[in-house]
């Protein structure tokens, strides 16, 4: 298939009022896939996708870091239209710990919308695998993978796709740059680590393979006008320094 008919979309949190910029309201997350369902999309993994063995228009639908309002409000509206997705888990933060917590997110912490950080259980991640979800690798703590020596990096990568495929009893064959930060270095490392493909954010500038998946980034301020700016094949055509819309969300990303 062309890579204008495979759409690889990347969220992270559902709320109905968390106003961050990596939340979307459930409403707004219904309408966005009422309108791919809309227009011929099926759903598929992450993994699946990058293996390419798919025909006609694909949405691969993913997640990033874990939180519970995925399970939860996500989850219900995508199986009504029978779409899977993946889940990026930092899996040594999903094990008995109350909030998801790192540099940038931490902010919200002690605060009104604390609540918005739980992860999802390990009983919950192994029922969307059982379901047909993909649970994928966030590392294990959610560094900046360009920032970390060779072995810090190498426990990151390898250490967390064990854990993964130990907490959720399906082998983890992907994994998702946290931050979306990623150099050539970390990309030779991440197929050591025995990884099928790896995901990352459409502002970071390295050479397209299984393990540099270019990700649409979907944010709080999207609104439909933008969504379908986004998700437009012709967009997506462009030269990235030509596609702010879509850039827009992953410099914020980077930032928090």
């Amino acid at each position: 298939m062309t890579d204008t008919d495979l759409l690889v979309l990347c969220y992270h949190a559902v709320s109905e009022n968390w106003p961050a910029s990596l939340s979307v309201t459930p409403r707004r997350f219904e309408s966005q896939i009422q309108l791919l369902a809309s227009r011929g999309y099926e759903g598929t993994t992450f993994t699946r996708a990058a293996r390419g063995d798919l025909r006609g228009r694909a949405v691969a639908v993913t997640f990033d870091d874990g939180y519970r309002s995925v399970y939860e409000l996500a989850r219900p509206i995508l199986d009504s239209y029978g779409i899977p997705a993946t889940v990026f888990i930092p899996t040594r933060l999903m094990q008995g710990q109350r909030r998801l917590t790192w540099a940038g997110i931490d902010s919200w912490l002690g605060g009104p919308h604390e609540s918005e950080l739980e992860p999802m259980s390990v009983e919950e991640l192994r029922l969307l695998a059982g379901s047909g979800w993909e649970i994928g690798s966030h590392s294990l703590t959610h560094p900046r993978l360009p920032q970390l020596d060779d072995g810090e990096l190498r426990d990151q990568l390898t250490t967390s796709r064990r854990e993964c495929t130990e907490m959720v009893g399906v082998e983890c064959t992907s994994i998702a740059y946290p931050y979306g930060a990623v150099d050539g270095r970390v990309l030779r490392a991440s197929e050591g680590a025995g990884y099928s493909a790896a995901a990352l954010l459409s502002s970071y500038r390295v050479q397209a393979s299984n393990f540099a998946r270019q990700r649409v980034g979907v944010y709080h301020a999207d609104g439909p006008t933008i969504f379908r700016l986004k998700i437009s094949p012709l967009t997506r055509r462009l030269p990235r320094r030509a596609r702010p819309a879509i850039d827009y969300g992953s410099r914020l990303l980077r930032r928090r």
